[in-house]
């Protein structure tokens, strides 16, 4: 796969560190990798924002960011109520296909859900999916609802004609409770696809050459790591 979308149920849940195992892995193993954010919220004017965390914690290539809005709302209305231009998925799309002619990966990260629009027409990073032809990883938290959020988000991507990677738990905590035990095993027949990983909560505050010398045991060998579905449940006590 030279492109691959991270996308997620909803915002907060580790997109960016999730992103940043992947790009990690891959950077290890020889890949240059390129990380697209297609719309950074929420960030002021040369402040970092998710790009260089992913590049710091990973090590990779190169990273690039089509837009910043100042207030952390969706990128359509984040553009809106700025006077800026919004981003739309062709111009993604062009931006992740032009990356991919020289990096052996591509890593575009989106803001929020699936659909959180990027602009006024209603474009978002599922039409950027889909104009690319690129699969989909879906980042999920571990707790109590994941499991609407996960299907819903399946189904978006089934509807679209998408290819869904898989699922990935973007913060699994020390001491799971009842319902992220039981969710190991529910997530992969809420999403129709095989969860992929969990990332440790608190890892994107790990030093750089810490997470990288972990991040492959985090995620599964299907996105090239180590990580044994059946042997975390175990382990959890699930």
């Amino acid at each position: 796969m030279t492109v691959i979308v991270v996308s997620g149920t909803g915002t907060e849940i580790g997109k960016t560190v999730v992103t940043a195992a992947l790009s990690a892995v891959a950077t290890a193993s020889g890949r240059s990798v390129a990380v697209l954010k297609p719309a950074q919220t929420g960030v002021g004017p040369g402040e970092p924002g998710d790009v260089e965390e992913v590049l710091r914690l990973s090590g990779a290539a190169k990273g690039a960011e089509l837009a910043r809005f100042p207030e952390p709302l969706a990128p359509g209305t984040a553009a809106r109520r700025a006077g800026l231009a919004p981003v739309r998925p062709d111009a993604v799309a062009a931006a992740a296909r032009e990356l991919a002619d020289t990096h052996d990966l591509v890593l575009v990260e989106g803001a929020g859900g699936l659909l959180v629009r990027f602009d006024e027409e209603g474009g978002t990073l599922a039409d950027a999916a889909r104009l690319l032809g690129a699969p989909v990883l879906v980042v999920t938290p571990a707790g109590l609802g994941t499991l609407n959020s996960t299907t819903l988000t399946a189904e978006a991507l089934r509807a679209r004609g998408i290819e869904q990677l898989g699922v990935v738990i973007g913060s699994w905590p020390e001491s799971p409770d009842l319902a992220e035990r039981c969710n190991l095993a529910d997530l992969p027949e809420a999403a129709g696809a095989p969860l992929l990983g969990a990332v440790p909560a608190g890892a994107g505050g790990l030093p750089a050459a810490e997470f990288r010398a972990a991040a492959a045991s985090w995620l599964a060998p299907a996105l090239g790591g180590t990580w044994d579905a059946t042997a975390f449940a175990a382990a959890a006590g699930a």
